[in-house]
C-alpha cells in the first residue's frame, strides 16, 4: 500500500542548484574579482599544481566529505572508503575531490558529541556551498556525523548521497559473543555490583570493540544508517555491511558511480528528503527498535526542510508498528546478523504496507521499485514477521503529563515490563555533578522502588544534552542485585542502552520546565500504557513552585561557539537544532 502526503515543503525552498550553481565543474562559486575569466584562470592554475590536466578538470566534480580522524575509530576505514569512492567516480567519468570536515567521535567529544553536531552541520553546509562540486558523497558513521551531514546537505541542496562507515564486528569474551556498546554497559553494571572483578572488566575491555566501525548493535549509529537508507538518501543495501567487509568497499564504489549519475538528474536532497521519506524513516526506526536519539536527529533534519515532526502522531503510528528486528538492546543479536539476514531490505519488505513506496531514492527509482528489484528473501530468524514480532508496538513511546508538557519519550522495547506502570518516591539529583558526587554514597536515601530524577542535562542545562539519562543504579542497590529502576531526565541516553528510562523531558529544567520543581520525596507516576509521566501533586502546588523558580538567565558570559549554542539551541521536540538554521516556516507535519 502506498500513502500520499498533500504538501511538499521543497516547493517553499530555494532551488540552490539553479539559483546559485548555474555553472558546473570548476566554474561554480568563483571568487568575485570583477573578472570572471581571471577567477577561473587563477583557480585552474592552482589546482593544476596538484598535477591535474585540462581533460580531467573538464569533468563533473564529485566531492567526498572526509570525516576520518585518529580520534574516531568508528571512521577508521575512511581511507579505504575514499579510495573505493574515487574508483567509482572515475569509472563513471567524474573527477573525485576529497575535502575534510569536522569528525565527531562519541567517546572523545567534550562536553558531549551532541553539543558539536550543529557545528559539524554548519561546517558541512558551508563547505558544500563554498567549493565547486556537482555532487557530494558524505562519509558518516559515529552517532552525530550522519545527522550533521544530512542537516547540512539538506540546506545546501547539491546532489548528495550518504555512505556510512559500517558496523564493527563482534568480539568474544570467555566464549561469549560481545560487542559495543550494549555489552559495555552490561559488564560495567556487573562490575559496579561486584559481580565481576577488576581483572575481568579489564579483559572484556579488550574484546568489546573488535574492529573499526560503528557500534555493533542497534544504537544511534546503526539507527541513523537505517534511517538514511529508508529515506532513500543512501544506496539500497548500504546500511548494514560491516566496516571491514569487502561488501562495504563495493558499496563505496557504487556510491561514487551513483553520485555521478545523480548530477544529470539533479537528484538533490530536497527531492529525496520529502515528508513521505521522513515518515518511512520513522516507521523503520520503530520497527528496528532504533535509538531514541534518532527522533531528535530526524526532527532536526526534517526541520531544515520545513517538515515538522509531530510527537503525538509519532506515538499513534508507533502503536501500529511492531518491533521486527531481534537486535540488542531490544533483542539478542548484532548488526552483522541483520546484514546476513538480508539487511534493511528484509525489514522493509516485511512492513512494506506501512511505507510510502512511491518515495524517490538516490537511484532515481522509487522505494517500491528497489524493494521489488532486490534479491528474494530467504529463511532467517533475525527479522520477524508482522504476525510474530519481537515487541507488539514500536520501540519508542511518547509520554506527556505535568512533568513533560511538550513531551518525553521512553524506549519501551528495552524497558522492564514490571516497571512501566509504576509510582514511586523521587530521589533527585540537581545536575550531573550532584549525581557524580552522591550516587554511590552509602548514606544515600534510596530504595529499589524509588524514581531517580536527574535535572539540568538538557540542551541548555548541560549544555549539549549528554547521554547521562542512563543514570547508574546506586552502587549499594547494584550490590543487592538491582538491575533496573525508573529513571527520568531532560537528557538523552545512548541508543545502545536499555532500562526503564524516561528521556527528553521538555521543556528542560534549565529553562524553567516542570522538572525543575521536583524535590526528593515527591511522588512520580509513570504509566506507559496511558502515555503519562506526572508529578503526583495538585495543579495549584505545581503552579506555586513554578512561580517560585528564579528567572531564567538570558545573558551569558560565555564566548565563541558555546555562546552561540546557548543563545540559539532549541528544545528536544524541535531537534536541538539552532533556531537560525531551521527552515523559516514549517509547511507540513509528519506523520500524517
Amino acid at each position: 500500500m502506498t500513502h500520499n502526503c498533500q504538501s511538499d515543503p521543497s516547493a517553499d525552498q530555494p532551488d540552490t542548484p539553479a539559483a546559485a550553481r548555474s555553472s558546473s565543474g570548476l566554474r561554480q562559486g568563483l571568487t568575485n574579482y570583477g573578472d570572471e575569466g581571471f577567477a577561473l584562470f587563477l583557480r585552474k592554475a592552482f589546482i593544476k599544481g596538484a598535477g591535474y590536466t585540462d581533460d580531467v578538470l573538464s569533468r563533473p566534480i564529485v566531492a567526498i566529505a572526509n570525516t576520518g580522524s585518529a580520534y574516531n575509530p568508528c571512521h577508521g576505514n575512511a581511507p579505504q572508503l575514499i579510495e573505493a569512492i574515487k574508483r567509482g567516480v572515475m569509472l563513471a567519468g567524474g573527477l573525485p575531490v576529497e575535502f575534510p570536515t569536522i569528525s565527531i567521535a562519541e567517546s572523545f567529544s567534550h562536553p558531549t558529541s551532541m553539543y558539536l553536531r550543529n557545528l559539524m552541520s554548519m561546517d558541512t553546509e558551508e563547505m558544500i556551498r563554498a567549493q565547486p562540486m556537482d555532487a557530494v558523497v558524505l562519509i558518516g558513521g559515529c552517532d552525530k556525523t550522519v545527522p550533521a551531514q544530512l542537516m547540512g546537505a539538506a540546506a545546501a541542496n547539491v546532489p548528495a548521497i550518504q555512505l556510512v562507515t559500517g558496523p564493527m564486528l563482534t568480539g568474544s569474551h570467555r566464549g561469549e559473543r560481545v560487542g559495543a556498546c550494549t555489552d559495555c554497559r552490561r559488564f560495567w553494571a556487573n562490575f559496579r555490583g561486584d559481580q565481576i572483578d577488576a581483572a575481568e572488566i579489564d579483559a572484556v575491555n579488550n574484546q568489546l570493540v573488535a574492529t573499526v566501525g560503528t557500534c555493533s548493535v542497534m544504537g544511534t549509529a546503526s539507527t541513523m544508517a537505517c534511517i538514511a537508507e529508508a529515506m532513500g538518501i543512501m544506496l539500497p543495501g548500504g546500511a548494514t555491511p560491516p566496516a571491514v567487509s569487502a561488501e562495504r568497499m563495493r558499496i563505496a564504489e557504487k556510491t561514487g558511480q551513483q553520485a555521478v549519475a545523480m548530477i544529470g538528474a539533479q537528484l538533490t536532497p530536497q527531492k529525496i528528503l520529502t515528508p513521505q521519506a521522513v515518515e518511512n524513516a520513522l516507521r523503520v526506526l520503530l520497527a528496528t527498535g532504533g535509538s531514541t536519539n534518532g527522533i531528535i536527529h530526524l526532527t532536526a533534519i526534517a526541520g531544515r526542510l520545513g517538515i515538522r515532526l509531530d510527537l503525538q502522531r509519532l506515538d499513534h503510528i508507533a502503536r501500529q508498528t511492531p518491533v521486527l528486528v531481534d537486535l540488542k538492546p531490544s533483542g539478542q543479536h548484532y548488526m552483522e546478523d541483520l546484514h546476513r539476514a538480508g539487511g534493511l531490505t528484509t525489514v522493509m519488505r516485511r512492513m512494506r504496507h506501512l511505507l510510502h513506496l512511491d518515495a524517490l531514492t538516490v537511484t532515481g527509482r522509487t522505494l517500491g521499485e528497489e524493494l521489488d528489484a532486490a534479491p528474494a528473501d530467504f529463511p532467517q530468524d533475525i527479522v520477524r514477521s508482522m504476525q510474530n514480532p519481537i515487541y507488539p508496538e514500536g520501540g519508542i513511546a511518547v509520554l506527556s503529563g505535568n512533568l513533560a508538557p511538550r513531551g518525553a519519550i521512553i524506549k519501551q522495547s528495552a524497558a522492564n515490563p514490571a516497571l512501566m506502570e509504576h509510582s514511586g518516591r523521587a530521589v533527585v539529583f540537581e545536575d550531573a555533578e550532584d549525581l557524580a558526587r552522591r550516587i554511590d554514597d552509602p548514606d544515600l536515601d534510596v530504595h529499589a522502588d524509588d524514581v531517580l530524577v536527574l535535572k539540568r542535562i538538557g540542551p541548555v542545562g548541560a549544555p549539549g544534552m549528554p547521554e547521562a539519562g542512563y543514570i547508574p543504579i546506586p552502587k549499594k542497590l547494584a550490590r543487592q542485585g538491582v538491575k533496573d529502576m525508573v529513571r527520568i531526565s531532560d537528557g538523552r541516553m545512548s541508543g545502545t542502552a536499555a532500562g526503564t528510562i524516561v528521556l527528553h523531558v521538555t521543556p528542560e529544567a534549565a529553562v524553567g520546565g516542570p522538572l525543575a520543581i521536583v524535590r526528593s520525596g515527591d511522588r512520580i507516576r509513570l504509566s506507559v500504557a496511558q502515555r503519562v509521566v506526572a508529578l503526583e501533586m495538585d495543579d495549584a502546588q505545581i503552579a506555586e513552585r513554578l512561580a517560585a523558580l528564579p528567572p531564567v538567565a538570558t545573558e551569558t558570559n560565555e564566548r565563541g561557539y558555546r555562546k552561540l549554542f546557548l543563545r540559539s539551541v532549541t528544545q528536544a521536540d524541535e531537534g536541538c537544532d539552532f533556531d537560525f538554521l531551521q527552515a523559516p516556516h514549517m509547511t507540513v507535519s509528519v506523520p500524517r
